[in-house]
This record gives C-alpha cells, sequence and structure tokens, in this order.
C-alpha cells in the first residue's frame, strides 16, 4: 500500500520503454571528482583527533573537533541549495573542490586549535556543497529508468574513495610525518576541482525544462515564481514528515553502526588490530555490492531495497550483543556491511524521486538537512542509552531503530515495479 507521500513526489516513475542509456558515458565525468573527493576527505578522517591533540585538545575535545564536519555538513545544506541555484552544479562542484582544498591546507598550517577546527568546520561546509550539486547533476543527467543505478554507483564510488583515503595517507605519512595526510586531502580535492570544470553543462532541453512552458504563439511564458526552501518546504511538507521520516532513521542507524563495532570489540577484549580487520572486512562487503542494489532499484522499485536494508542492519545489531569472541562479530558485521551496502545510494535516490523540477536543489538540500540530522542523532542515542543503562541497551535500541525504520520505509515508499528493463 502506498502512502500519502506517493501521491505528492516529483517524478517517481515507472521506466519508459525503448530508452537506453550508458552508464560509461558519463562514468569519467559524473564519478572521477566523487572518487577524488572521497579519498580527500577519507585521508585526513582518521588523523583528526590526533591533529587535535597535538595542538593541545584533550581526549574529549579532539572527539568534539571531529564532529564538526557534521555540523559543517548540516549548516550548509540549505546555502548550498542557493550556491547550486545560483551559479550551476559545475561551478558548485569546482567551488566546494577548491573550498574543501583550501581547508585542508589551513588545517596543516593551523597554529592553534581555533583555527584548526575552523579548518574541519569548512571540510563539513564543503561536502554539503559538493553532495548536493552531484546529487542534483546525476538526477537531471541521468534517465528516470536508471536513475538509481546511477546514484548508487555514486555512493559506491564515494565509499572506495573513502577507503582508499587512508592507505593514501598513510603512505605520505611514512614520507611527510602527520601532515601528509593534509598534502593528500588538498592534493585529490584540486584534482577534483580541475575533473569537476570538465563536467558536461546540462542540455539546453533539461534547462529548458527547468524554466518555463511555451505560450501559444511559440514564445517562453513568464516562467513561475522562483522556488524558496520555504515554498518547497510547504508545498512537499508530507513526503518530509513521512519518507524524509525514514530517511533520517536510515542516517541515524549508518551513523551508529560505525561507532558500534570497535565499541563492543573493545567490550569483548578484542585487540585493535583484529577489531580494525574486522571493521575493513565489513567494509569491504559494504563496497562491492553497490550496482546490484541499484540495478534492482530500477527494475523493482526503491521499496524492496529500503526495506531489506533496515531490516538486515536492524536485525544485525540485536544479534550483536550475543556475540562473544572475534568469529561472531566478524559474522554480525559482515551482515552489517551487507545491509549498508544494498541501501549504496537509497537516500539520494529517494531524493531524486520526490524532488520537484524546479525547485530540484532547494528540495534536496532539505532532504540532505534530515539526513544529516540523523548522522547526529543516531550516536547521540547509542550515547544517551549506554549511559543510562548498558553498551548492550544502547546496540538494541539502535536495532530496534533500524526495525522502525523499515516499518516506516515500508509504508510510505510507492511500490514499483518497471515495466521494461533498460539496457545496460
Amino acid at each position: 500500500m502506498a502512502g500519502p507521500a506517493a501521491r505528492s513526489g516529483g517524478d517517481y516513475s515507472r521506466s519508459v520503454p525503448g530508452e537506453s542509456f550508458n552508464l560509461k558515458s558519463i562514468a569519467v565525468g559524473a564519478y572521477g571528482p566523487s572518487l577524488l573527493y572521497g579519498i580527500a576527505t577519507g585521508a585526513i578522517l582518521p588523523v583528526i583527533a590526533l591533529s587535535a591533540r597535538s595542538l593541545g585538545a584533550d581526549l574529549a575535545t579532539a572527539a568534539l573537533v571531529i564532529t564538526l564536519t557534521g555540523f559543517g555538513s548540516l549548516i550548509a545544506n540549505v546555502p548550498a541549495t542557493l550556491i547550486a541555484t545560483r551559479f550551476g552544479e559545475r561551478r558548485a562542484l569546482v567551488g566546494a573542490s577548491l573550498w574543501c582544498s583550501t581547508a585542508m591546507v589551513l588545517g596543516l598550517i593551523a597554529p592553534n586549535l581555533t583555527v584548526f577546527a575552523a579548518a574541519i568546520f569548512m571540510v563539513g561546509m564543503a561536502g554539503a556543497v559538493f553532495g548536493l550539486a552531484r546529487q542534483s547533476y546525476l538526477t537531471e543527467a541521468v534517465p528516470v529508468h536508471f536513475r538509481a543505478r546511477a546514484l548508487s554507483t555514486l555512493g559506491g564510488v564515494t565509499r572506495i574513495g573513502v577507503f582508499l583515503g587512508p592507505f593514501a595517507a598513510a603512505l605520505a605519512m611514512s614520507v611527510a610525518g602527520l601532515a601528509g595526510a593534509y598534502w593528500v586531502g588538498a592534493g585529490a580535492s584540486l584534482a577534483a576541482a580541475a575533473l569537476s570544470s570538465r563536467v558536461p553543462e546540462l542540455g539546453a532541453s533539461r534547462r529548458l525544462a527547468m524554466t518555463g512552458p511555451l505560450g501559444i504563439d511559440g514564445a517562453m511564458a513568464p516562467p513561475p515564481p522562483a522556488p524558496t526552501v520555504r515554498s518547497i518546504l510547504r508545498s512537499h511538507r508530507r513526503v518530509f514528515a513521512t519518507v524524509g521520516v525514514g530517511v533520517l532513521l536510515i542516517a541515524a542507524i549508518r551513523s551508529s553502526r560505525q561507532a558500534v563495532l570497535p565499541l563492543w570489540a573493545q567490550d569483548i577484549g578484542l585487540d585493535v588490530t583484529t577489531t580494525a580487520l574486522i571493521y575493513g572486512l565489513s567494509g569491504a562487503i559494504d563496497m562491492l555490492i553497490f550496482y546490484p542494489a541499484g540495478r534492482l532499484m530500477d527494475f523493482w522499485g526503491r521499496r524492496w531495497i529500503a526495506v531489506p536494508c533496515m531490516l538486515i542492519m536492524g536485525v544485525a545489531l540485536i544479534v550483536l550483543p550475543f556475540t562473544a569472541d572475534a568469529v561472531g562479530l566478524l559474522l554480525v558485521a559482515l551482515l552489517i556491511g551487507f545491509g549498508n551496502g544494498i541501501g549504496s545510494g537509497i537516500v539520494m535516490t529517494l531524493g531524486a524521486d520526490f524532488s520537484p523540477s524546479p525547485g530540484r536543489p532547494q528540495f534536496l538540500g532539505i532532504w540532505r538537512l534530515l539526513s544529516d540530522i540523523g548522522t547526529m542523532t543516531g550516536p547521540g542515542l547509542l550515547a544517551a542509552v549506554t549511559a543510562i543503562a548498558t553498551l548492550s541497551a544502547g546496540i538494541w535500541a539502535t536495532g530496534g531503530l533500524g526495525l522502525v525504520a523499515a516499518a516506516v520505509l515500508w509504508f510510505w515508499i510507492p511500490p514499483h515495479r518497471a515495466t521494461s528493463i533498460a539496457r545496460t
């Protein structure tokens, strides 16, 4: 049964028979910058706390500095819509990449903790603009019947970049010390900017569709009032209050699972090497299955990925506290990685499905804001329940949230089955 959101979304529709699209035709321009940007951010993530400590931060303050990327993204999501609307997706991608590179250099030369914290906050701001622009661009450039595969691939490529970043940083740090990670980040960001500058602009027909219809005499009719964040929030409030809540829950589960695995590994007495290996294998499974998941979404519908994604992760998290050794934890970690992997791109795909045109950047800015709220609150729930009760209770609460998310997504995501299979 489709909820009301199914009747108030954007261009969520069935495949168009006879249409063909080759993902390879846009691969370099669409995914190259995302891979490089993922390497840039992945390179510095493991060393942010170490850099903060070297500038005099205590453990609590160092942990707080790490969260500034999330706060920067959260605050910049809505302004990012203005940038993408005013300058276009290509210029937004270039500008965000250059801003990120500048932040990396600032973090490298920061004379004190305040300047370093500002640099990390800037990285989060750049991520908001870059993420919104790349999603908006692909949504416009890719046919609807290929959308899930395109956006799942985008999510997968970004994850691959974040996965490769620490290895590139480790190589650089073996020569240049801690500064090597920031040099890798700055260089990869600059390369992303250079490649983004070569991304082709959207075709005239697509831009025309966003400006307004033709009049009876063939002349351009006066365009409707330009959408604003407030008007989009008002006109799509039902979508944000239904599917949007499901997206918030997805983000909360995903962010919590990053903390859950190392915390439970420590709780059962595993050493850091074993913990890192288990975490890495979980991430590897996560990265390997993004394209099949997108293909399934395109052919059978978003519900058939979103719901299993949350069910698998929810059940796996509930089972996790019953593990007592490395083998048990590894099996559950692989299950969590599989559940998260099949959901690659689901948040972006749902946002693209319900986003209107014109008004897509404004809608996606609000969509990303909901996702970032979930990313910030998920670990908060885990910490709160753990502080009140136990770590096991905190993990069970998080797993229960996954089951709630599955129910919300099942009810509110419209059923959909493609009428034809697009040529790949």
